[in-house]
């Protein structure tokens, strides 16, 4: 059976961008369930209509997008994907956000056609990784000391959950990695899979964040692979 296409909910306090956004949306049949001008609309129109996705401006006023994403994600069952909408890809902000769950983030200039596959990827299940974006926010606000670390024991995972991790945070697609360390694809993933259970991460996103933040990853070694979207 045809999975039906996504319910979404738009928050920016731009009108422009909402209306802009909408268009996109629809004309690819995804439904748009809910709009906001602010962070307190956001989380009414999320309780209110309970969509897969919400697009997240991160300044906006009364209530910004970061503390909107994180009433929104209380890990209450059914909760939404969030992707949050910025101009500027190295923002505190955002990488606040993603410490707090997002599953993404999205540059306001975006292509029609990436916005909407970024709204099906993050509806399937999968986080928006784009490895040497991700990895240069991630780099930035660790080395300042974010107030919103994603703090992870590692003493749970096993060696290898560790190499796989480590392997993931620079970017390498599950592929990749399974080519690196001589494994099954499947097997990769069953490892991944554990190391977000263990670490309870919500998607490869945070996994990069806790990557760096442990320091089982060092700011400045080599760049990443290509961007890459992945299941767990």
């Amino acid at each position: 059976m045809t999975e039906p296409p996504p319910r979404v909910v738009l928050a920016d306090d731009q009108t422009l961008v909402r209306t802009g956004f909408r268009m996109i949306l629809r004309s690819d049949g995804i439904e748009v369930v809910g709009e906001a001008t602010n962070g307190s609309e956001a989380v009414d129109a999320v309780r209110r209509t309970r969509p897969d996705v919400v697009l997240m401006d991160v300044r906006m006023p009364e209530m910004d997008g970061l503390e909107a994403t994180r009433r929104i994600l209380t890990g209450a069952p059914g909760e939404p994907r969030v992707i949050i909408l910025t101009t500027f890809d190295l923002d505190e902000y955002v990488y606040a956000a993603l410490s707090a769950g997002a599953s993404g983030f999205l540059l306001k200039d975006v292509t029609p056609e990436q916005l909407i596959s970024a709204v099906r990827t993050v509806r399937s299940g999968d986080a928006l990784l784009a490895p040497a974006v991700t990895r240069r926010l991630v780099e930035r606000f660790t080395q300042q000391g974010s107030r919103n670390a994603i703090h992870r024991d590692l003493a749970s995972l096993t060696s290898r959950e560790r190499e796989v991790l480590g392997l993931v945070a620079r970017g390498l697609s599950n592929a990749e990695v399974a080519d690196r360390l001589h494994l099954a694809e499947t097997t990769v993933k069953t490892h991944v899979s554990r190391v977000l259970g263990k670490l309870q991460l919500r998607d490869r996103v945070q996994a990069v964040i806790a990557a760096y933040e442990t320091g089982l990853v060092s700011v400045g070694g080599q760049e990443p692979a290509q961007p890459t979207v992945e299941h767990p």
